[in-house]
């Protein structure tokens, strides 16, 4: 025994031992309060916590702000990428369908003009001018073009032909305000048949001035105007458009309508040139009537 005591080192690790399972043991105890060095310590590390953890969230969400406004930016980017994709495909697509609705027209157009001559044309190039409405297009005397043939589209007659070469030719439009651009036209209803020519455009309305009307014809809005055939040249028949007003000449001899035309006049793509069947009436002309029109 007295050996036991005499062992300083084995007295010290009993006493240690002792002490932490009585510190164990006290901190264990249910409903302990803490005392005031635990409260000064907790607090201090909560204080230093704080004080660190606001400007390490503060530059965190800044940093990821900035992320996100790239990530944004770049998103945006590539949707007006998209946006700009889709938008020349819609245009894209409205074309190839304007091209299919005149391609269908001229085919169902074709089914009607049985008698006559129908040759599908390119429109290459248009007059840049507002002074001249001429268009070309590339077909020539080599495809069986002549000059004065008639030239429409699926939905009207557009003008005629002015100038042929071999390979191309130049297509006057009946817009063209020129003094000899005159078309032979007709007003054919149930019991009458009006004739005149067809003379210019109004720039104002864009209607076709249907003129040298007998004074004591009838004419009523929303007759249909077509071509008369009496030119010798032009096929009768081939629609012009409605007539949408008429009056009295300034002299009292004669009638004038205005007719809103049936085709357009501008985005032609296709046209038709048409080659009538029989020449037969040409020598029945009056050229003193007549002249160089169609």
């Amino acid at each position: 025994m007295p050996s036991f005591f005499s062992n300083r080192r084995l007295i010290v690790l009993l006493v240690c031992i002792i002490l932490l399972v009585a510190l164990i043991g006290f901190s264990m105890r249910e409903q302990r309060s803490m005392s005031w060095p635990e409260q000064f310590i907790t607090d201090s590390v909560g204080w230093a916590q704080s004080a660190f953890a606001r400007p390490a969230h503060f530059f965190s969400n800044f940093f990821e702000s900035v992320s996100d406004m790239r990530n944004t930016y770049k998103e945006n980017q590539i949707l007006k990428s998209h946006l700009d994709e889709y938008a020349a495909l819609q245009v894209e697509v409205n074309e190839l369908r304007r091209h299919n609705e005149e391609l269908k027209g001229a085919l169902d157009l074709q089914g009607n003009l049985f008698d006559y001559t129908v040759r599908q044309a390119l429109v290459i190039h248009r007059s840049p001018d507002r002074w001249n409405e001429y268009i070309g297009i590339n077909k020539g005397a080599q495809d069986g073009v002549r000059e004065n043939m008639a030239v429409m589209t699926s939905k009207g007659l557009i003008g005629k032909v002015d100038q042929v070469s071999q390979f191309s030719s130049t297509i006057q439009l009946l817009s063209d305000q020129d003094r000899t651009n005159r078309i032979s036209a007709q007003i054919s209803a149930d019991d009458y048949t009006v004739q005149g020519f067809i003379e210019g455009i109004q720039e104002e309305t864009g209607y076709l001035h249907f003129s040298m009307i007998d004074i004591d014809a009838e004419i009523e809005e929303g007759d249909t105007v077509s071509t008369s055939g009496l030119g010798g040249v032009f096929p009768e028949g081939l629609p012009i458009g409605e007539v949408v007003s008429f009056e009295t000449d300034e002299f009292g001899l004669t009638q004038s309508a205005y007719i809103e035309p049936s085709a357009e006049f501008h985005n032609l793509d296709y046209v038709m040139v048409i080659e009538r069947g029989s020449d037969s009436l040409e020598d029945e002309i009056n050229p003193e009537i007549e002249g160089d029109d169609s």
